[in-house]
């Protein structure tokens, strides 16, 4: 039946986490009507996840860092194909973000003369992680939703955007549906900003939840007829649980390794020392996380397929105050004294360092009045992100995206509307209510298990041929998704849609790693062994009918500044690893 609510705002959000919220303060303090749809609680975005910190480059233990040095630590350890000016961008202002979230009451962690204290990640030439505990994304989260409780911002959670309201490549507005009562509504607004977060729910061994990290935001990109750019660029993060079941790859902080964790193999061996002898646990996640790959295939795994994350050497009450969730995640899942015994980890995906392409000054896509900010925005991390980034990405970046949308709003003479377009998404959402032969949560299993086992942590050729192969067959059998509604229950087309996000993400990752003929960060080949500077460019995926296409463009070039400053870097690591003898 065509019927639907209507609702009209300036700046409309689509994701409720750390990104969606600051873009929407953004385009409050500029005097717009702003609204904000997510489909899970505001209080559990998947921002909860972030745990280690937040990088800026104050220099408050180590005076000698500087924006500059942030720059080229994250250039250079995301093998060049960063976009320099979203770097650049990202490292100047993420020291004001940093200090405007804690005046909000992000409550991080001080030293004694009241400046933020700050701890190591990996591949950081200098301690510039701030953090709250191992619970920084929470503090962040709480902050900004309580900034936006100040600001009267309405946020409807519980909506699944299953569409943008496109027409002529300009964007004015979506349509989503409450997960709870079925209820559709038409959102119109002058701009929209995208910030759903990435997709790397699709792969069996996870970070994310389930029903989070689809890529949502890439499906309704790649059908607005945006681009996506990296899609092969999933960062497996080294250390995910491996038990029990249900929680499988629930991660384990990068700040244990800050704070001093070693990694061991089943014989006891500290073998970073064959991956990284200089930086050691300090290391690249794309290189910890392979060599932690490489210990369990070689058979020097654990009992029960991983290996051993130690930071028992360390004092209990220090545990406990730096690391006070992980040591209760531990007791809670597996009554582990992580204080008396090493943690058993492997790699888990973790992170879609690719996305939606954007504009480096605006965060606009090829989209009119679309928008996108934080993990579903290409461009920042390249090949490898480093641990804290990403916190600082949606703050900075959902700021830049609130302000530039307002400023597009503020242009517009009149509001776009276009009443076939809505008839027609609303035609093709009620002809999906059918039954059918397949479910969808069995589907997204398949699908979990198909991009684990042919486009996990190391990739070839046969493996990728194999994936596409079998994920023809997945998408010809979701055609035929029995999907039935009542009035208590919406949750076969919930399930439905998740797959129809999922399928088209681990298409364009599967066809974009195909064509990746190097091993580069954490695009890993067994086929390809080494990395090839010809191989130095950005992939772009686009949805062309029912095909997708790809281009290869080259990596943007740094400009006479930014390449003085490369090429000047001296990479000062050693004395990191003697703190953790």
């Amino acid at each position: 039946m065509f019927n639907y609510l209507t609702d009209v705002s300036n700046v409309l959000v689509i994701g409720c986490g750390g990104a969606g919220l600051r873009s929407a303060i953004e385009a409050k303090f500029n005097g717009l009507d702003v609204k904000i749809l997510g489909k899970r609680s505001r209080f559990d975005s998947h921002t909860v996840l972030a745990a280690g910190g937040i990088n800026a480059a104050f220099g408050n233990l180590d005076k000698n860092d500087s924006w500059e040095q942030h720059f080229v630590d994250t250039y250079l350890e995301g093998y060049k194909l960063g976009n320099p000016e979203i770097i650049e961008y990202m490292t100047k202002n993420s020291p004001d973000l940093v200090k405007e979230i804690d005046s909000w009451g992000a409550n991080l962690e001080k030293l004694e003369n009241g400046k933020f204290d700050q701890r190591f990640f990996g591949a950081h030439t200098y301690r510039r992680t701030c953090y709250s505990g191992d619970f920084t994304g929470q503090t962040i989260l709480k902050a900004c939703l309580r900034k936006a409780e100040d600001l009267e911002i309405p946020i409807f959670d519980s909506q699944y955007v299953f569409e943008l309201l496109v027409k002529d490549k300009k964007c004015f507005g979506a349509i989503s549906f409450n997960i709870h009562s079925g209820e559709k509504t038409v959102h119109y607004a002058d701009a929209v900003i995208l910030c759903t977060g990435g997709h790397t729910r699709i792969w069996k061994k996870s970070s994310s939840r389930k029903q989070e990290n689809n890529g949502d935001g890439f499906y309704l990109a790649l059908k607005a007829g945006c681009s996506l750019i990296d899609m092969e660029m999933v960062q497996f993060h080294p250390t995910g649980m491996i038990s029990p079941k249900e929680i499988e790859g629930k991660l384990v902080t990068e700040a244990v390794r800050g704070e001093g964790g070693i990694l061991r193999n089943v014989h006891g061996e500290r073998f970073m020392k064959k991956y990284d002898l200089e930086r050691m646990e300090l290391s690249t996640r794309d290189i910890i996380a392979k060599a932690n790959y490489n210990e369990i295939v070689n058979g020097n795994s654990t009992e029960n397929g991983g290996v051993f994350l130690d930071i028992s050497h360390k004092d209990k009450d220090f545990i406990i105050r730096k690391l006070p969730r992980i040591y209760r995640q531990f007791l809670e899942f597996q009554s582990l004294d992580i204080s008396k015994e090493p943690m058993e980890v492997a790699p888990t995906a973790h992170y879609s360092m690719g996305g939606i392409k954007v504009s480096p000054l605006d965060h606009k896509t090829c989209v009119e009045g679309l928008f996108a900010a934080g993990e579903v925005a290409g461009g920042l991390h390249g090949a490898n992100r480093l641990g804290g980034n990403s916190l600082a990405e949606i703050l900075v970046y959902g700021k830049l995206a609130g302000l530039c949308a307002s400023n597009y709003s503020k242009k517009l003479n009149f509001q776009l509307r276009d009443q076939m377009t809505v008839q027609k998404l609303n035609n093709e959402f009620e002809d999906l209510i059918k039954s059918g032969e397949h479910l969808a949560i069995p589907l997204q299993n398949e699908l979990s298990d198909l991009m684990w086992k042919y486009c996990g942590v190391v990739k070839n050729e046969e493996k990728l041929l194999e994936g596409l192969t079998t994920l023809g067959k997945l998408k010809e059998k979701s055609k035929f998704v029995d999907v039935r509604v009542s009035d208590n229950n919406f949750q076969d087309l919930v399930n439905l849609f998740d797959l129809k996000a999922s399928l088209f993400s681990a298409e364009a990752t599967l066809l974009s790693a195909l064509q990746r003929k190097e091993s580069r960060g954490a695009h890993q080949r067994s086929d390809y062994l080494s990395l090839d500077e010809k191989e130095k460019y950005n992939l772009e995926v686009k949805k062309v009918g029912k095909n997708f296409e790809i281009y290869k463009n080259g990596s943007v070039k740094l400009n006479k500044k930014l390449n003085k400053l490369v090429s000047k870097s001296k990479n000062i690591l050693n004395f990191k690893n003697k703190l953790l003898e």
